[in-house]
């Protein structure tokens, strides 16, 4: 199986601080992999440098065999990589349905003329975009609150809609910044089932970053240790959890 995504020397300074440092690591097309370390370590500035948020002091990243080092957010997630944020970025005020329905609508296709004159190409797209829009609601089990108002949903399922609004997107790398922040356990073992089922319907690729092990352990079939903007070491679940360098580092320290 061929690598979905390619970081190579990834390396970002804010002044003279390097908040990572030559990084490098793959992610294989319709794998699940996981990005660790103590909090700090440059997990989710890693994050912001793959999707365009911040700009790379060096280094570079290929997605799909493409060079997207430094392209612009749009143009990233356009291309097929959408994410999700370690503090919960939903239009609080909207319900479930608008909240997806507003991120559906990036695939539209139709002019401002179809709208304002409501031609059929709008008609039909609209109602196309609306069953899509039903069905991940559906699928993500968030059909019987579709009315609801996100701001009021539990705190896990919030975390479930940002996760359905990224898969809107029809991404072909869903990024996932702390997903079981803030879950119970009985919550992130369900939210691993979810990433699992995600993967298989929707043959996505996914990179995940948890302080939860055992979501980690349990998911994730490669695993990437960063600690203080360097990767320590990357593997399968197995060799991570042996690895005494980690266990030093992260596993052993009590930051979960």
């Amino acid at each position: 199986m061929s690598d979905i995504l390619r970081v190579r020397g990834l390396t970002k300074r804010f002044g003279g601080l390097a908040a990572v440092n030559e990084v490098d690591f793959d992610v294989r097309e319709g794998g699940i992999s996981g990005l660790i370390g103590p909090n700090g370590a440059g997990k989710t500035t890693i994050f912001n440098l793959i999707t365009g948020v911040y700009k790379v002091s060096s280094g570079t990243v290929s997605f799909g065999g493409q060079d997207i080092t430094d392209l612009e957010p749009h143009r990233v997630a356009g291309l097929g990589v959408t994410r999700t944020f370690q503090n919960i970025r939903l239009f609080k005020n909207l319900s479930v349905f608008e909240n997806v329905l507003t991120a559906c609508h990036a695939s539209a296709s139709y002019g401002l003329a179809d709208s304002l004159l409501r031609l059929p190409r709008f008609r039909r797209e609209e109602k196309a975009i609306k069953d899509k829009a039903d069905g991940l609601l559906e699928i993500l089990g968030l059909a019987d609150r579709k009315d609801a108002i996100a701001n009021g949903l539990p705190y896990g399922l919030q975390r479930r809609l940002e996760i359905t609004r990224a898969l809107a997107l029809d991404p072909r790398l869903l990024l996932l910044d702390e997903p079981a922040a803030g879950m119970n356990p009985d919550e992130t073992e369900q939210l691993m089932r979810l990433i699992g089922e995600i993967r298989d319907r929707f043959k996505l690729s996914v990179l995940v970053i948890e302080h939860h092990m055992d979501l980690v352990m349990g998911l994730c079939e490669h695993i990437v240790v960063l600690n203080f903007g360097q990767k320590l070491a990357d593997g399968a679940p197995d060799a991570i959890r042996g690895d005494k360098r980690v266990v030093e580092a992260y596993l052993g320290g009590g930051d979960q």
